[in-house]
């Protein structure tokens, strides 16, 4: 089994804090208080990472709930590993890695996400950033404003 690392706890459990955030800033959501335990453990064992397979099932259903959420694929539709590099320059990752990457559990997937982040050398980081999903945007976040008195139609 593939490990998580700390990083992708931590962001799953941001990802929860704003999708279910606490009516009363003491109850957490099931999904923080699993993801909590398991970053707690990892806190106090001096650990970074946790095998997939360590998380209580609760801790890893939150995880993938938030990974589901994530960019499946680095992949920014410049593959040079189709023209021979070991080592793609649009993304980032091996030839292996572009192969195999339909059969990778979401932790394996996460862990060359991490890697060629950490790396980032790859297009997608600088020359291509703009066609990475997660890439800058030229457009303003507007954020949505209910209209009172508004409902369902």
């Amino acid at each position: 089994m593939a490990a998580i690392h700390i990083t992708d706890i931590e962001a799953a459990i941001n990802y929860w804090r704003s999708r279910t955030p606490s009516p009363d800033g003491i109850v957490l959501a099931p999904e923080l208080r699993a993801l909590g335990e398991a970053y707690a453990l990892m806190v106090f064992r001096h650990a970074d990472a946790v095998d997939e397979d360590a998380l209580p099932p609760e801790a890893l259903a939150a995880w993938l709930g938030w990974y589901d959420a994530t960019p499946d694929t680095p992949c920014i539709a410049i593959c040079s590993t189709s023209q021979g590099d070991d080592l793609c320059k649009g993304c980032g990752r091996t030839f292996d890695e572009v192969q195999f990457w339909p059969a990778m559990t979401p932790a394996e997937k996460r862990g060359v996400w991490r890697r060629i982040t950490l790396e980032h050398t790859a297009w997608r980081f600088n020359r291509y950033a703009e066609r990475a999903a997660e890439g800058p945007s030229d457009k303003p976040v507007v954020p949505h404003t209910p209209v009172q008195g508004a409902g369902p139609r």
